[in-house]
């Protein structure tokens, strides 16, 4: 499908395919959008076409980009979320007069204001019906409260991983993959909690799309603690440089040596 682009709907992190409408748009445009029942804000985070795959195409047709951002439209985006902070604010009253389990994590209105959207995390289900009632009645407007785990709570606000680079969840990732103490295994991490979580205190998401990449690349290699033989004799494996394919081995009679696999897959 032509004529599609990836658009980041509000602060969210939520992306959706919009059809472009002829216009000539590139990453960091703001643009006004058709959403649910009115007008929503968003920024280009694809530029050009975005072809369609399987898994990103929607059930319905796409919704279509109604302008680019004006002035005034930014203005207008400025105002709601100074009247989000505001929001949040009165929500988290009402949240403790109805003595609800949840911890509320951000406020959003629609560009036309005719939506206020309610991102919070709990243990289990909340029963907020009568909370919903109460912030219709102050507001005006239709409310939706969303709830979210902890993973997506890292990716609403981002940040900086402990290698030093934005949040994964924040900067590409669109759906979040299973990661289990498994994949830290196999890619030789040390197996201490804070060293292999990220920000939200749960495992890091790289250890999900790295691990296929450690197991193509670890194939072939001894594991550590193995006995290999090499042309200095037998002894065992004590480390595993996967990317280079070199394994240090301590020999019986004394010694360390380093045996490339590359070579010898080679022949060599």
């Amino acid at each position: 499908m032509e004529g599609l682009i990836l658009v980041q709907l509000r602060n969210s992190g939520i992306a959706q395919l919009y059809q472009t409408q002829n216009l000539t748009l590139k990453a960091g445009d703001c643009v006004i959008v058709e959403h649910d029942r009115g007008l929503d804000y968003g920024t280009v985070v694809l530029p050009g076409h975005a072809r369609c795959c399987a898994q990103d195409c929607p059930k319905e047709p796409p919704k279509k980009i109604i302008r680019m951002a004006k002035e005034s439209d930014l203005k207008q985006v400025q105002d709601n979320i100074a009247r989000a902070k505001e929001a949040f604010g009165a929500c988290e009253k009402k949240i403790l007069e109805h003595k609800l389990d949840m911890k509320l994590v951000r406020a959003e209105y629609s560009f036309d204001r005719s939506k206020i959207l309610f991102y919070f995390t709990s243990d289990g289900r909340v029963d907020f019906r009568n909370l919903v009632k109460d912030l219709a009645k102050i507001f005006k407007a239709r409310i939706e409260l969303r709830q979210i785990g902890v993973r997506d709570e890292a990716k609403l606000f981002g940040g900086y991983g402990s290698c030093g680079r934005e949040l994964c969840c924040k900067k590409f990732l669109k759906d979040f993959e299973p990661v289990t103490i498994k994949m830290a295994k196999e890619e030789g991490l040390p197996l201490n909690p804070p060293k292999i979580s990220g920000l939200c205190g749960r495992l890091m998401c790289c250890l999900s799309y790295e691990y296929e990449t450690y197991k193509l690349l670890s194939k072939g290699l001894p594991h550590e603690g193995e006995q290999v033989s090499t042309p200095s004799g037998k002894g065992k494996v004590v480390s595993i440089n996967v990317f280079k394919r070199v394994v240090g081995v301590e020999l019986e009679e004394g010694g360390y040596l380093e045996v490339s696999y590359k070579e010898k897959e080679h022949g060599k």
